[in-house]
């Protein structure tokens, strides 16, 4: 016999069931705008059937339905796309951070330009020739003074920089080490959380949406692999597991994040940082130094005018020169070809202007600190810097009839014409044949547009690089929306379909009130 009252209970579930549609819609709605939201469906399945009531098998053909049901409110997500999206953004995340950092050294570098290293080392130049048109004036070599001194402070400021760059950077990985510590934490208490609801039977739906958000912002910062397992999702770093279900099972540190790179540590903003700091930075504060350097004290050969006048002991070629003047006076068939070490070496050849007396010249550049010559450490001599007569200008010197002394020739600028033309000489900028630097020989102009040159190739590639990568991120993340993302005309469409089914339940449970109502009201009352 079948019940009386079953249209009643299939209504009931009908409107129950279009209800929780109805707001899971409105749930979807009210977070169209919300970063990282899934969107949500209800999952309607046709109620148990029931068998007639009957002392045996019921004669009614088939079995009486129960109207619906929703099993469950589920999220629409592709774990493949998720895949997808992690490596593709930690690579995106590695390139911005070399983009970012080639933009800064190109900065730093400022050239081409009026106002950087390049004009400031050229001014050098130019104050020698100018002195060379008259060596023995206090102006001009006072000229030349500021110009070193103005050189090496370019110097020193682009070495602080490159410095100030390299720890900002060491300050960046520990930052993101902080973030990645956290991140971890914050996903295994998700695990934790998200497999208590369930276990309840329930859908953690928004959980689980924070969760993808927070993997989502850590597989930019380092490359990880998601698995996910009955206790959640198991976190990786290449072969080092960072969460494992309920449990942080590892936590980083700058140490031993740098101590990953290369192996678990392969990409992503962290990898892109350390690079930046140990390869980009460095290599430019070694191009900087070693110019620097070379220009100090590397090899570099220069021809002596004859008539030139060598200070004692001086080699040149086979021959050693010594004694009087006429003797340590190079003659036109004299080799006059000499490698001198850099700057300083020539410098000290010639003759300082101290009152006519024979002073040879002295190291023009020293270092701050006594170590080895680096950008950092430059400086002009004390000497120099406080009496430019120090200024070596002379490379001829004579004996004075009226006091049998030797002197200086004042007027002479052989001196300061091969100083001048030093940047037109080539210097060996890798005499140990390291390899570690643009340019093996050239100029010393030459080195630093090569410098200059090699940081803009890089800098394009980077910004390709970066360019590209962002690209396929928005390509990825365009097809996750594609999958999960709201559209508010499917939603709408949704809100009307539901509606329509909900009030197609009341009225079906208005038409089994208004015949419960004739059974129990109208009926059986004849002959009363």
């Amino acid at each position: 016999m079948r019940s009386t009252f079953s249209g009643i209970e299939i209504s009931k579930r009908a409107l129950f069931t279009q209800q929780e549609a109805l707001n899971t819609t409105g749930h979807n709605v009210a977070n169209a705008n919300t970063r990282g939201y899934t969107r949500q469906v209800v999952n309607m399945v046709a109620a148990k059937p029931q068998e007639a009531v009957a002392m045996s098998r019921s004669t009614v053909p088939g079995q009486m339905g129960q109207g619906v049901e929703f099993s469950s409110i589920t999220r629409i997500r592709e774990k493949f796309l998720d895949s997808q999206f992690y490596n593709e953004n930690k690579s995106s995340g590695e390139w911005t951070v070399r983009q970012d950092t080639l933009d800064k050294l190109q900065a730093i570098i400022n050239e081409p330009s009026d106002t950087g290293v390049r004009q400031v080392i050229q001014n050098f130049w130019n104050a020698w020739q100018e002195l060379s048109k008259a060596p023995d004036n206090l102006t001009g070599r006072a000229v030349v003074k500021e110009s070193a001194l103005a050189m090496a402070d370019a110097f020193n400021l682009t070495s602080k920089q490159l410095s100030d760059l390299s720890s900002d950077l060491t300050d960046n990985i520990n930052v993101k080490t902080t973030y990645i510590n956290s991140t971890t934490d914050q996903v295994a208490k998700l695990n934790n959380e998200i497999f208590r609801i369930e276990g309840l039977g329930n859908n953690a739906n928004d959980l689980r949406d924070q969760r993808d958000v927070l993997l989502d912002d850590l597989s930019k910062t380092i490359n990880i692999t998601v698995v996910e397992d009955a206790s959640g999702y198991r976190v990786s770093m290449g072969a080092q597991v960072l969460v494992d279900g309920f449990n942080v099972a590892s936590t980083v540190s700058a140490a031993s994040l740098e101590g990953s790179f290369g192996g678990d540590l392969s990409s992503g903003e962290v990898y892109g940082m350390i690079n930046s700091r140990d390869v980009l930075v460095a290599s430019y504060q070694n191009e900087i130094n070693t110019m620097v350097k070379t220009m100090v004290e590397g090899d570099v050969k220069v021809t002596l005018p004859a008539g030139s006048v060598v200070p004692e002991g001086t080699i040149i070629g086979t021959k050693t020169y010594t004694g009087t003047v006429a003797q340590r006076t190079l003659q036109e068939a004299d080799a006059r070809e000499i490698t001198v070490k850099g700057f300083n070496g020539l410098h000290k050849l010639g003759y300082v202007l101290n009152n006519d007396k024979f002073v040879t010249g002295g190291d023009f550049f020293q270092t701050s600190d006594g170590g080895a010559f680096s950008a950092a450490n430059l400086i002009v001599n004390p000497a120099i810097e406080h009496n430019v007569s120090n200024i070596a200008a002379a490379l001829r010197t004579y004996v004075d009839p009226a006091d049998n002394v030797e002197k200086v020739v004042r007027g002479n600028n052989d001196m300061s014409l091969l100083v001048a033309g030093l940047s037109q000489q080539s210097f060996n900028f890798d005499p140990t044949g390291a390899g570690t630097v643009v340019l093996k020989e050239g100029t010393l102009d030459e080195f630093f547009r090569a410098v200059v040159g090699q940081l803009g190739v890089q800098g394009q590639e980077a910004e390709r690089q970066s360019t590209n990568q962002k690209i396929l991120v928005e390509q990825v993340e365009a097809r996750r929306q594609s999958v999960s993302g709201v559209s508010m005309d499917e939603e709408m469409a949704n809100m009307i379909k539901f509606q329509h089914a909900y009030n197609a339940a009341a009225r079906a449970m208005t038409t089994c009130d208004e015949a419960l109502d004739k059974v129990i009201n109208g009926m059986g009352i004849v002959g009363r």
